[in-house]
């Protein structure tokens, strides 16, 4: 996100330029590790944000984490057939699955909002519950906004202008709506609802949220986060994700009641 390289005597290679990140010391600013190559040549990598990783392997395709990753959605898009069956195994959240780089490999969180923009599907949806249209919009669009990005070579300014991309940046400045005009010139609410641990962003109109226990109240979070216990248990059981923290503290309360020493008798 932040992270750079730069060969020693020339211009460090930036993902945006920046007159702020430009400097001529060496070793340069932010520097994670220098390598030597035998010629005498120097080459330097930088992250501020520390995102970075260096691993030394003897065959990266087949060792981790690179041999865990899932398919490359430009290079290696699964059939239709087999895209369904990868997804409809699945009880989480479509968003959740989409971020898992298990499951697709270079799908970021902006990415996976502009497929499922795209797809008219409802990041909360469950990947179990999805019908033979959304998984064709889906499998068509993953591909799609990938090639695009990548094609554009990462430049926003050449993204089409109907993305949802163009829209989606203002959340949190105030009295500010979060509307969009859709292609047909009708006008569209932007919402915003956390999955995944992830603020995901989607429109109201074309991605109808999935329905609920019509007992739950709901707010945002990665379960909907309902509030009362039955809307809690019936959500919980439909997710392949571990129990809320607060309910598995609860039963280990309980289990621990239920041990507690009794009395010894004297006869």
């Amino acid at each position: 996100m932040t992270g750079m390289i730069q060969v020693k005597g020339s211009a460090a290679t930036y993902y945006i330029s920046s007159k702020r990140l430009v400097g001529d010391e060496w070793p340069p600013r932010f520097m994670k590790f220098i390598l030597h190559f035998f010629d005498g040549t120097q080459l330097a990598f930088m992250d501020a944000r520390r995102l970075g990783r260096i691993r030394l392997c003897a065959d990266p395709l087949h060792e981790t984490p690179i041999s865990e990753l899932g398919f490359d959605p430009i290079l290696s898009m699964p059939s239709r057939q087999d895209f369904e069956k990868l997804m409809t195994r699945r009880k989480c959240p479509v968003k959740a699955l989409l971020l898992d780089q298990s499951f697709s490999a270079g799908v970021g969180n902006w990415v996976a909002d502009e497929i499922l923009y795209h797809a008219r599907v409802h990041p909360e949806r469950r990947c179990n519950t999805l019908t033979g249209e959304e998984l064709d919009g889906l499998h068509r669009w993953m591909g799609e906004v990938c090639r695009i990005a990548v094609e554009a070579d990462a430049d926003s300014e050449k993204f089409p202008e109907d993305w949802l991309f163009n829209h989606r940046w203002d959340k949190g400045k105030k009295n500010k709506p979060q509307t969009m005009t859709l292609p047909s010139g009708e006008p569209a609410t932007i919402k915003w609802v956390t999955v995944g641990g992830r603020t995901s962003a989607y429109v109201d109109e074309l991605q109808k949220a999935p329905g609920l226990p019509p007992n739950a109240v709901k707010t945002a979070g990665d379960y909907g986060e309902v509030l009362n216990d039955d809307a809690e248990s019936v959500l919980t059981e439909l997710s392949d994700e571990p129990e809320p923290a607060t309910t598995v503290s609860r039963k280990r309360k309980k289990l621990s009641n239920s041990r507690k020493p009794r009395k010894k008798l004297h006869t």
